[in-house]
């Protein structure tokens, strides 16, 4: 078996006659968490919808977990998840329906014992019968954050996880996501535009910029080669063509 829990090869992705990913290239390790960082449009959404397998690559190929997801995705989807905040569950259900809902999609039994746990794990016992459109933003990103944990997934994707959060609750977020990949020895894939967060998190930064990687390292590698003291001064860097002059 493969020590790599995803591995991209070569993927290229052109949408009408521009490429939205172009010629991308990594392997990350299994247990390990690895931020996507880019501006808009740099081709992040799109590389992680080919390593789900909801976007066929128009070359190159995506495997996770061993399994080449343009060819035999529904053999390991069982074993991953999805959370962004941008994804609303269905509002008029109460968020234990929600969770149910999913659990069953999985394939999951003793659905509410798993629910209870989840509950008790994430804080949300006090609001399980409570319809989901009726939550705060920081209960709606926990609710997100249970379901995509519902099949304890080994591999986790992640699109920017605590958006429009206060810092208190992007906190207890990252602390949770801290205690399951350490739980779990979960992978976890994070694309993301919180420099704290993915510095706090990641293992290895992939950057991202017009559909191309233009660095690939740890967080403390990245910022001793770009002699800067944070992730988001290196960021700038990379968005405003001042690599080269940063890295020299």
């Amino acid at each position: 078996m493969s020590q790599f829990a995803i591995e991209a090869r070569h993927l290229r992705k052109v949408f009408r006659d521009t490429p939205a990913v172009d010629d991308v290239s990594f392997a990350i390790p299994k247990g390990s968490v690895v931020g996507i960082l880019g501006g808009n449009g740099a081709g992040k959404t799109t590389t992680i919808a080919m390593v789900m397998g909801l976007t066929l690559p128009t070359s190159g190929e995506v495997h996770v977990l061993g399994t080449d997801m343009a060819r035999h995705r529904h053999d390991v989807l069982h074993r991953m998840n999805f959370e962004s905040p941008y994804v609303d569950l269905p509002g008029r259900l109460p968020v234990r329906q929600n969770l149910s809902v999913f659990a069953k999609l999985y394939g999951m039994r003793d659905v509410a014992v798993r629910i209870a746990r989840l509950a008790s794990d994430l804080d949300l016992t006090s609001f399980l019968d409570r319809p989901t459109n009726r939550l705060s933003a920081g209960q709606k990103t926990r609710v997100a954050l249970a379901k995509s944990l519902i099949n304890d997934p080994e591999v986790l994707l992640l699109d920017e996880p605590t958006a429009s959060l206060d810092p208190d609750t992007a906190d207890w977020i990252r602390g949770r996501l801290e205690d399951y990949r350490r739980e779990r020895d979960a992978t976890i894939l994070i694309a993301s535009h919180n420099m704290a967060e993915v510095e706090r998190l990641c293992d290895r930064v992939i950057m991202m910029k017009s559909g191309r990687i233009v660095d690939d390292a740890s967080p403390s590698d990245m910022l001793a080669r770009y002699g800067r003291s944070n992730l988001e001064e290196v960021f700038l860097d990379v968005a405003r063509g001042r690599v080269q002059e940063a890295a020299q």
